[in-house]
């Protein structure tokens, strides 16, 4: 199960990057915070301790960001979300993708 989210949200995030660009457009940190806010919420549900949730998460970021910096800010925004008590995939856009 956990496997099968994460090769479905890493599909949709290449899905949305441009293949031959350097940089990390808008809509693609826009769509990574999104999809790092569901995976969170579903692998909080499925009751995952904290440290698997970071890992599989990071691991979705790293292969989709190419920008240091923003791999590094998603990345701070990845702890935040687990860190937080909040569970639902909106509450968490809310929170933390807007």
């Amino acid at each position: 199960m956990k496997k099968t989210l994460l090769a479905i949200t890493s599909i949709s995030v290449a899905a949305i990057a441009y293949a031959n660009t350097s940089s990390d457009s808008s809509e693609l940190l826009s769509q990574q915070c999104k999809i790092s806010a569901e995976a969170v919420s579903t692998l909080k549900g499925l009751r995952y301790g904290n440290t698997s949730i970071r890992k599989d998460v990071a691991g979705l970021i790293n292969v989709n960001l190419k920008v240091q910096e923003n791999k590094e800010a998603a990345q701070q925004t990845l702890n935040r979300m687990v860190d937080d008590q909040v569970n639902t995939v909106s509450a968490l856009e809310a929170k933390y993708c807007s």
